[in-house]
């Protein structure tokens, strides 16, 4: 993991955002920064995770513009159209997982992703799970909660793929609006631009569309892949048409 500072204008590329936009962050400071003589310098780890808390918090507007942007930058850059349904293995949806706390809850999904067997280190996972946790929740209201380890580690996966896990009941997970969770992703990402374009299809997938509902609904695991794949060609048409 690469724990070094970049400076402003490598900061802002590594977001893909507009380096005054950044500035004015950081200025702010309301993304971690080291102010040195008149030049900002942001440590990669931190800038990271900032950028993962911001994506959760922003608003369906916001999440659709940075997402068509990021969108834009795949297509350019020749990268195949994302569907997160494709990322997800054989066996790693489990829609009955008995865990009744958040604790458990992150146990399960760890132990979840690695019967992937795409998962190097397991505790390593386990553990930047609940430091993300114990920094923010992950939780985004509606029911759903985006799981992801704190900082990222691209080592500690093979590959990039997603899990899913439901409980019976709601957990507390420390939504802001209060509700209990009950659907949760596991985000597994070797790389971090495509983690954050991730996480902003599930947010706009969860805000945007029934896909929780038919969710808690779906009798299987294949029901599960059907309606996500529904729901997410339902998002990109939209997009498009927008």
């Amino acid at each position: 993991m690469d724990h070094g500072f970049m400076t402003l204008d490598q900061a802002a590329a590594h977001l893909h955002m507009d380096a005054r936009e950044l500035k004015h962050f950081a200025q702010r400071e309301e993304v971690p920064s080291q102010k040195r003589g008149d030049d900002f310098f942001f440590e990669h780890r931190l800038l990271d995770e900032w950028a993962q808390r911001r994506m959760i918090d922003l608003s369906p507007k916001q999440l659709t513009g940075e997402h068509l942007q990021e969108m834009d930058e795949r297509k350019k850059a020749s990268a195949a159209e994302l569907r997160i349904a494709t990322l997800i293995p054989e066996g790693a949806i489990q829609l009955e997982l008995s865990a009744k706390n958040r604790g458990g809850v992150l146990r399960d999904m760890t132990e979840l992703a690695e019967s992937t067997g795409l998962v190097y280190d397991k505790d390593a996972l386990f553990q930047g799970l609940v430091a993300r946790e114990e920094a923010a929740s992950t939780a985004v209201g509606g029911g759903a909660a985006f799981l992801h380890a704190r900082f990222h580690d691209p080592y500690i996966f093979q590959e990039t793929f997603v899990a899913i896990g439901r409980t019976s009941r709601p957990v507390f997970f420390g939504a802001q609006d209060g509700e209990g969770t009950d659907v949760f992703f596991l985000i597994c990402c070797t790389d971090h631009a495509l983690h954050l374009h991730i996480l902003a299809r599930l947010c706009l997938l969860a805000h945007g569309t029934t896909l929780l509902a038919d969710m808690r609904a779906a009798p299987d695991a294949e029901s599960v892949r059907e309606i996500l794949t529904a729901a997410e060609n339902g998002l990109l048409g939209s997009l498009r048409r927008g």
